[in-house]
């Protein structure tokens, strides 16, 4: 059985949001080993340069990437990454473990978004959208997605 991560920035401060992610991941359960991993928020002073942004992106991007085993699929969640319809999403993440991975890491970068490093690292990038997500909403979307995809391979009707 695949198993499938969300490795975020930050935890999710109101509760519809971590009830909608908890809906999903219960619906996850049946097709797929699931979790979401957060990891700690840098925080900025009042006063900040871009040379305290390039920072604060470096050390979440390195908390992010302790959590990545080798081997593992690498999806980094970022604009200019590669739009994908769901059935196209489904593909991919069949084609991933068809090709003999084991587990997938998608990676959602903090408010600054994810570092060189982080992306240097990822086997794939992939945006929602051009447009712009508070990072609870684009959590959510990508569980839902997750989700959708793995019913389309099962041949279910939610996708429908």
């Amino acid at each position: 059985m695949l198993t499938v991560n969300i490795i975020c920035v930050g935890s999710l401060k109101e509760s519809f949001w971590r009830e909608a992610c908890a809906e999903y991941a219960k619906r996850l359960g049946g097709f797929c080993k699931f979790s979401i991993v957060e990891v700690s928020e840098t925080r900025l002073s009042k006063n900040y340069s871009d040379g305290d942004i390039a920072k604060v992106m470096e050390s979440e991007g390195a908390r992010i990437l302790e959590k990545i085993p080798s081997g593992s699929f690498v999806v980094a969640m970022c604009i200019e990454g590669r739009e994908l319809s769901s059935p196209q999403l489904a593909e991919k993440l069949s084609r991933i473990a068809l090709g003999g991975k084991s587990r997938v890491d998608f990676v959602i970068g903090g408010s600054y978004g994810l570092s060189g490093a982080v992306k240097k690292r990822a086997d794939f990038r992939l945006s929602m959208s051009p447009m712009t997500f508070p990072h609870q909403l684009a959590r959510v979307m990508l569980c839902e997605q997750i989700y959708r995809a793995f019913s389309i391979n099962a041949d279910a009707k939610y996708h429908k």
